[in-house]
């Protein structure tokens, strides 16, 4: 533990290679938490569940779900987990990462616009197949595949529900968005505490290319949301997740719901470990938007393009740039 607890973070100041510009950086100015993003309990009546869904996704890019039958220990065990992992040396993590095929990035690997390192440590791995990614996982702590791939089969199940509400939603066909998503990407993230929140970032705000992202966002606030010009902090509730609307699934729905520009901001008190996982369209899907959500006075916004197309669109103009949002990928013009 000593190792880790001497690594980059234990400074008396944000170093400037982690200072962000000043356009980007979060400031001094408190953000609210907002208590009107929408707490989805999965147990109500399912067209309750469907309204609150499509008016979050409409309104904020994202919602809160409980009652979502993952039972607690799963995702406590599964926190747990990459709190083991973070806690190692890093050059430990990365030797594995490097034999092993998956991502750990550490501070200094997260370069960004203008050059700034992100406040946190990461690591990242695909999750499908399952049995074959499985044995590419790291192999330390040596309970992390049995907890993950628990974790990940409730996710799956958990995506397809909500994907499924989201598609009575929208009026499409059963099936339609369960039957072109997989769980492809796990990415857990440690944020150490910071002496100067004001100056940097966990992760500059973007929003995901996934149809939608499933987080446990941990013990402590972080994650915030952009809307109407301002940012929201989102609430941390007890055994919930967080579900993103991402910009795959804001074209197939021809833009009826958003998908939701977040970032993560750091604090001063405790560390914050998180656990993203992109539930994503299989990489050779034609993403565009639904045909039975178009009529004659509601033409195409998005012209058809492969998901991996997409993506690699996404990684030609560099990190954290979004295709919808900075006209990479333009709306077909009326």
């Amino acid at each position: 533990m000593e190792n880790h607890r001497s690594r980059w973070f234990d400074v008396q100041s944000v170093p400037k290679s982690h200072i962000f510009s000043h356009e980007d950086r979060p400031g001094k100015e408190p953000v609210p938490v907002c208590r009107t993003i929408p707490i989805v309990d999965l147990g109500l009546q399912r067209l309750e569940m469907v309204r609150k869904i499509i008016e979050a996704s409409r309104e904020f890019g994202l919602f809160q779900v409980i009652n979502h039958g993952m039972e607690e220990s799963v995702i406590v065990e599964a926190i747990r987990v990459f709190k083991e992992l973070f806690s190692m040396p890093a050059e430990e993590i990365l030797k594995e990462a490097n034999e092993s095929g998956w991502v750990y990035m550490g501070s200094t690997s997260h370069g960004t616009k203008g050059g700034a390192n992100l406040w946190r440590d990461n690591i990242k791995h695909p999750c499908h197949p399952l049995e074959e990614c499985m044995k590419h996982w790291p192999r330390n702590p040596t309970r992390y595949r049995e907890v993950i791939e628990r974790y990940i089969v409730e996710i799956r199940r958990l995506s397809l529900r909500v994907l499924e509400l989201i598609s009575e939603g929208l009026g499409l066909e059963e099936g339609y968005l369960g039957g072109i998503s997989q769980v492809q990407i796990l990415t857990a993230s440690n944020y150490p505490p910071c002496p100067d929140p004001s100056l940097t970032l966990g992760v500059l705000k973007h929003v995901d290319h996934s149809l939608i992202t499933i987080l446990a966002q941990g013990n402590a606030r972080g994650l915030q949301v952009f809307k109407d010009g301002k940012w929201l902090g989102v609430e941390v509730v007890p055994n919930a997740f967080v579900v993103n609307i991402g910009s795959q699934l804001e074209i197939i729905s021809n833009g009826k719901l958003r998908g939701a520009e977040h970032r993560v901001v750091t604090n001063q008190e405790v560390a914050r470990t998180t656990i993203a996982t992109f539930i994503n369209p299989v990489p050779d899907c034609i993403i565009q938007p639904a045909e039975v959500l178009l009529t004659n006075s509601n033409p195409a916004l998005y012209p058809p393009l492969s998901f991996r197309e997409f993506v690699n669109a996404n990684k030609a103009f560099g990190p954290h740039t979004d295709a919808l949002q900075n006209g990479v990928i333009s709306k077909i013009s009326s």
